[in-house]
């Protein structure tokens, strides 16, 4: 009997945990405001940078805004607003993205800001391109059969590179073309290890210069340009995207503080900003 009745208890207090836990789980957060969240779809350079450690946490603050960000190359980036997986974007393949937007399933496409493409490689410099133009370089490299390391992902940096190579007039292959597949963070520190040449942004260059035996040798070309917009998604994309959220983010990253934030990144630490803001700026007059 004894055993019944604990039996018993035990069941009934088991009842009573299950009520409150039920209970605390559908109470309100504090705030009494459900938590907002839009995924950003953008290309690694801007993580790989730290120019969204910088950015995100001042628009949360500001907007209520949670942002889920997935940093993949620019391409792919597109892909994931183009299935509706993505509510907003930021990146840097101008031509994938008009071609993108007359699709007909984004919304606005707006110019945020430019830094610049650079050609990095050892210090030794086997393949003697230092000073040369972009795609002098790129025949050097070639010519001399030295390692270049290719991300090879579809981003706005591969897209650059294959730009540059089809100008040099080369086909790059054979044992001394290698690609990773990977971000450029990841392929900078291929290239290192293997004493090899890349093409690279220069923000996410200078992150990592410290961890890297790469210099600059080849720059200011004006196709060097990288240049950045944010294109906003609409439902039309598909019936998960949150537009408001999308504009939210795009017309804050546009005005005047963000622009300044942009301007600023990284000037205490390498003595330059980043990045160069551009927004309401006339890209034809920027020869961007």
């Amino acid at each position: 009997m004894v055993t019944a009745m604990r039996k018993g208890i035990l069941l009934g207090l088991a009842w009573v945990a299950t009520i409150l836990l039920a209970a605390c789980g559908t109470t309100a957060p504090s705030s009494g405001e459900p938590a907002k969240s839009l995924i950003l779809a953008t290309t690694t350079s801007t993580q790989d940078s730290g120019l969204l450690d910088e950015l995100l946490p001042v628009f949360t603050r500001e907007s209520g805004w949670q942002v889920k960000t997935v940093a993949v190359g620019s391409g792919a980036a597109i892909e994931l607003g183009r299935r509706g997986e993505a509510d907003v974007l930021l990146v840097h393949s101008p031509a994938a993205e008009e071609k993108f937007v007359a699709e007909g399933g984004a919304g606005q496409r707006r110019l945020v800001m430019h830094n610049d493409f650079v050609l990095v490689g050892p210090p030794d410099d086997p393949a003697k391109i230092k000073g040369a133009s972009s795609t002098d370089a790129l025949k050097k490299v070639a010519d001399a059969k030295a390692v270049f390391v290719s991300r090879g992902d579809e981003s706005g940096t591969h897209s650059k590179e294959k730009d540059l190579w089809s100008k040099a007039g080369v086909t790059p292959g054979g044992n001394w073309y290698q690609s990773t597949g990977q971000g450029m963070g990841e392929t900078l520190r291929v290239a290192s290890e293997k004493g090899g040449y890349t093409l690279s942004d220069r923000a996410t260059y200078l992150a990592q210069r410290d961890t890297l035996e790469l210099e600059v040798l080849s720059e200011g070309d004006p196709g060097l340009l990288n240049v950045y917009h944010v294109i906003e998604m609409t439902t039309k994309a598909g019936d998960k995207v949150q537009p408001d959220g999308a504009k939210a983010f795009a017309d804050w990253l546009v005005a005047e503080p963000a622009q300044r934030l942009i301007g600023e990144f990284g000037r205490a630490k390498y003595g330059q900003p980043l990045f160069t803001p551009d927004a309401g700026a006339d890209e034809s007059k920027l020869g961007l």
